[in-house]
């Protein structure tokens, strides 16, 4: 069975003032210093790559609202690079459409291999937009998975920054599709986020009962996300649920799919997150703690 890559419309965001990519931070040990950041790596699913925002099912990693190149997105990395022209030319884009949080870790490995100085994540669409409502990732194990990749990340990256968004509110990308003909061809056809979006006209007590389920799943998953970032401490971040929040429409999708956000979706998501960049400047670790 081919897995279909989710990004429900629109992760964590590491940041690390001195390694990498030549980060160019001067912050002595345990004395604050202005954050530098030398590289943007993205972690996640397909939001983060940047699925179907300019393109027939590809991913499209230059208009991701994380590491993305493009002007019009203006994505975190664009934002940095105009306060540090050091870090141009050092955005990695990590993340894969089908991502599920068990898979994090993987990603996480993989940006402490690159030296990641701030690293964001959006994760857990996938785990929620499956086939069925009893194929979802129970709590538990999400909570586990998220542990895990932020543990490789603590320990591979101690002076990095984390930022991880909430997942999109997918019951309101039903809301806004439902009535659209196009919509629901290809949330059909495509077998997208079933779990939610199967017989999307429906107002049967058993399919409003399904919906309201998969998106308390998705609402538990956020606070799981958030409570984690909170654990990690002052070097991650999270969005306070700015991007679950976000009233997204079907103009904020693309038209490929009727899913995953197209270029001005990308764009909101880097506008609705950007400001945990600012006033980010952290004391260095001491060397204790580099060592750990």
């Amino acid at each position: 069975m081919v897995r279909m890559p989710v990004a429900v419309l629109a992760g964590a965001v590491l940041l690390c003032p001195a390694i990498g990519f030549g980060g160019t931070a001067r912050a002595e040990a345990g004395r604050p210093g202005v954050w530098r950041p030398g590289s943007v790596v993205a972690l996640g699913d397909s939001i983060s790559a940047g699925f179907n925002a300019c393109g027939w099912f590809t991913s499209c990693v230059s208009r991701s609202w994380s590491a993305g190149d493009h002007a019009a997105v203006d994505s975190h990395y664009l934002r940095l690079r105009r306060d540090h022209a050091g870090i141009a030319g050092h955005n990695v884009n990590l993340a894969v459409p089908g991502t599920v949080s068990a898979e994090l870790a993987a990603q996480a490995r993989q940006a402490v291999r690159r030296g990641a100085d701030y690293v964001t994540i959006l994760v857990g669409a996938q785990d929620a937009c499956v086939r069925t409502e009893r194929q979802m990732t129970p709590v538990a194990d999400f909570a586990a998975n998220i542990e895990t990749a932020l543990g490789v990340l603590r320990d591979g990256l101690p002076q990095a920054r984390v930022f991880i968004a909430s997942i999109p509110d997918v019951q309101r990308l039903w809301r806004v599709g439902k009535d659209n003909a196009f919509a629901r061809t290809f949330w059909s056809v495509g077998r997208l986020c079933q779990s939610m979006l199967a017989r999307p006209t429906s107002m049967a007590k058993a399919d409003r009962e399904r919906r309201d389920r998969v998106r308390a799943r998705v609402m538990a998953f956020n606070e799981t996300l958030a409570r984690a970032c909170d654990a990690y401490g002052p070097a991650c971040r999270h969005d306070g649920g700015a991007v679950f929040s976000y009233p997204f429409t079907l103009s904020h999708v693309s038209k490929w799919d009727y899913f995953h956000p197209n270029t001005e979706g990308q764009r909101i998501i880097a506008e609705r997150t950007a400001s945990v960049l600012r006033g980010w400047d952290l004391p260095a670790p001491l060397p204790a703690e580099r060592a750990r």
